[in-house]
């Protein structure tokens, strides 16, 4: 007896059971191994904070703190002024990001939508500031803020961090993917340029915007060896060069539990400030990055 050759075809084109499901568990235990990798030294750092020092380096680690206590988080109140240093820093990173958001945006529009001779001469000199490494630059804005007298100041903390250049490339891709039609129709209502700018181009990036926000909201917040050379006077001092005098307690022991509680309250504004930007984010650092 002749076997049906369509029959037969059919059968050996048959994909075999589990295998679509095999690849889905295989590619979800992937993201559960990166997530664990990735989540693991927060909760380390979390735990940390809630020990004693005696229980720190013990030869059996504990994920779960036993006994669990908060004398490291007021142990580090005791330690510096953690209230003082926090609306510091919370003070430079809200004004600064703010600040950097309008003149970046500013800086965009011009360079996006206003047409005027070397434009793109002058944003490719622009963009070649981005590859001049920061730390090259701490010594010539010391002596800049030292020789207009802002040593010790809000100023010298924020003003300097207000021209981004990675700002302007962010927000000026974002800009050109926004179609001319909503300006052209607004030119023929009698709108000029800075109505444009303000009610029809700001609206239409806020992705961008948030994005640069969260990216600006943290180098602010974490910068360090800038602030190091401008603020040494415990009044404008910053949280993370407070929280490098914990480096060195007594007898030259690090005191890792008000290290990790001071890094958790770090930590904090942060994940704060992602999860406000969160529905944006992502959108608009793909659209800034693509566009254009």
């Amino acid at each position: 007896m002749q076997m049906n050759p369509t029959v037969s075809t059919t059968v050996q084109a048959a994909p075999r059971a589990g295998g679509p499901l095999a690849g889905r568990i295989a590619r979800v235990l992937m993201m559960i191994v990166i997530v664990a990798l990735m989540v693991l030294p927060f909760l380390w750092m979390l735990s940390t904070s809630l020990k004693s020092q005696q229980y720190i380096l013990q030869t059996t680690p504990q994920l779960i703190p036993n006994p669990l206590t908060f004398e490291s988080y007021t142990g580090l109140a005791e330690r510096i002024d953690l209230g003082r240093t926090f609306f510091n820093s919370l003070f430079v990173a809200v004004v600064g990001t703010a600040g950097q958001i309008v003149i970046s945006s500013m800086s965009a529009y011009a360079f996006a939508r206003l047409q005027w001779q070397g434009r793109n001469a002058v944003f490719l000199l622009y963009l070649m500031t981005m590859m001049i490494p920061a730390v090259v630059m701490v010594i010539p804005q010391f002596i800049l803020v030292r020789s207009l007298g802002w040593m010790n100041s809000y100023a010298a903390l924020i003003v300097p961090g207000l021209f981004s250049a990675f700002g302007t490339f962010l927000l000026r891709q974002a800009f050109m993917g926004i179609p001319k039609d909503f300006e052209e129709a607004a030119f023929v209502d009698g709108a000029n340029h800075f109505t444009i700018f303000w009610r029809i181009i700001m609206p239409l990036s806020t992705p961008s915007l948030a994005t640069l926000g969260v990216f600006s909201f943290m180098g602010y917040w974490n910068n360090y060896l800038y602030p190091l050379f401008v603020a040494r006077q415990e009044d404008v001092v910053t949280l993370p060069i407070a929280l490098a005098t914990l480096q060195a307690g007594p007898r030259a022991l690090t005191e890792w539990n008000m290290v990790m509680a001071g890094a958790v309250i770090t930590v904090l504004p942060i994940l704060v400030a992602y999860l406000l930007a969160q529905r944006w984010f992502v959108s608009g650092a793909i659209s800034s990055g693509i566009k254009g």
